[in-house]
């Protein structure tokens, strides 16, 4: 970028105050048009100089995601430098005329930089300089600046025509950035839209037929998408195999973690795979393709109608309940590594009989998790109680009366996370 003198500095200063005022009007109209900011800061820079004259000037915004250094400049739009000597604005609190109005708040106006100790040299043949902070709800958001090849070339006058232009700088900043989150919140919408279709794709579109078997499966939805999932896949005619699983975060992410879940458990049930071997291998395929953060917790097993058995290997998962016809219940507390989180896990394999009257219940952590306005969890022993209090109920009405239990207590509509359960009731 060559020195652009002849763009900034006006010839004629004798403008009256409404004639500037009216100026200020037009460059104000010129810039509420476009809700690009890189444009928007361009049209000030390039509308500036029949305002008030400059041979260099630039607008700083200040970066306000940066934590460790609040005061590095994101966004910068100049005119009148030269690329070699282009301004380094990543500048801390009290440097410079630009980092000690970022810092106070105050405009500063320098007649002679020569001799200002404040001074930080961009160009060599700036002489004196004007800057003014950017203000939006009482936070300095960013430094306006003006540099002129003449000794005193700015005025209280001056000074206040930025101030105003300022302001409304401010004004269509914000309102460039309020648009910006709108688009963001709905590609974000978007997105969770996907991952929901993606989640309820994925799912069984009904309950399993097994002789001298209840079945039924269902997932709480939350506002947001999570990660829970559940299946079941005919095996042969007397067995069939069983999923619940819960893969760690939100969204797209989660939703092809199931899928991805989904895919192996499959194969691996079509090869004949016994439920340790098939989540061992699944979790060395979530090893080798995920990021180190994600991993999956996970119940799989081989309901057999025949043998009234339950043969199944437990990823970290939460333990199911176990209820006896006598009401007598236990947490089964077997369980290995969650998927994916180690190269190379090896799986135990346990072992259920059911008696008649016998009913298992495997669930994820938003049922026993959700919480309260009080902040209480609603727990496993809440839990266990409401299933027993529902115990004589077909699966499927066991389901909405737990569910309606989780609710009463959170009094909310929805749960913080995904809640799933997944019901079997020996007849």
């Amino acid at each position: 970028m060559n020195e652009d003198t002849g763009k900034g500095m006006s010839p004629d200063r004798g403008l009256t105050v409404v004639e500037k005022l009216r100026m200020l009007l037009e460059i104000t109209r010129t810039i509420s048009r476009s809700l690009d900011l890189d444009e928007v800061l361009g049209l000030v820079m390039d509308t500036l100089g029949s305002l008030i004259p400059y041979d260099a000037a630039g607008i700083y915004l200040v970066d306000t995601d940066d934590k460790e250094n609040p005061f590095v400049f994101k966004s910068q739009t100049i005119r009148g430098y030269e690329i070699g000597r282009l301004y380094n604005p990543a500048l801390k609190f009290g440097e410079g005329f630009i980092g000690r109005v970022a810092e106070s708040g105050k405009p500063i106006i320098s007649p002679d930089v020569g001799s200002d100790p404040r001074y930080f040299q961009a160009r060599e043949r700036t002489r004196s300089e004007m800057a003014a902070p950017i203000v939006s709800n009482d936070k300095v958001i960013g430094v306006f600046d003006l540099e002129s090849d003449s000794v005193g070339a700015y005025s209280d006058d001056d000074l206040t025509m930025l101030q105003l232009l300022t302001a409304q700088v401010a004004i269509i900043i914000e309102k460039v950035r309020l648009h910006e989150q709108e688009v963001e919140r709905k590609r974000l919408q978007a997105q969770l839209e996907i991952a929901r279709d993606v989640q309820l794709e994925l799912l069984p579109d009904r309950d399993p037929d097994l002789e001298n078997f209840d079945i039924s499966a269902y997932i709480f939805p939350t506002e947001e998408v999570s990660g829970d999932y559940y299946d079941w896949v005919k095996i042969f005619e007397d067995q069939i195999g069983i999923v619940v699983a819960d893969a760690v975060g939100k969204g797209i992410p989660a939703a092809l973690l199931m899928a991805f879940l989904r895919a192996s458990l499959r194969a691996g049930v079509q090869i004949g795979y016994a439920p340790h071997i098939a989540l061992s291998n699944v979790s060395k395929l979530l090893w080798d393709s995920v990021e180190d953060h994600q991993f999956i917790t996970a119940i799989y097993g081989i309901l057999d109608a025949t043998n009234r058995t339950f043969v199944f290997s437990n990823a970290g998962h939460n333990p199911p309940l176990l209820i006896k016809p006598d009401g007598e219940h236990r947490f089964v507390e077997y369980g290995d590594t969650p998927l994916g989180m180690f190269e190379d896990v090896h799986y135990h394999q346990h072992f259920i009989r059911f008696e008649p009257g016998q009913v298992l219940v495997i669930y994820t952590d938003g049922i026993t998790e959700a919480t309260n306005e009080a902040g209480q969890e609603y727990g496993t022993e809440r839990f266990a109680r409401s299933v027993l209090a529902g115990i004589d109920l077909p699966a499927k009405k066991l389901i909405d009366h737990v569910r309606k239990g989780v609710s009463d207590f959170t009094e909310r509509k929805f749960l913080d996370d995904d809640g799933t359960l997944f019901v079997v009731k020996a007849l």
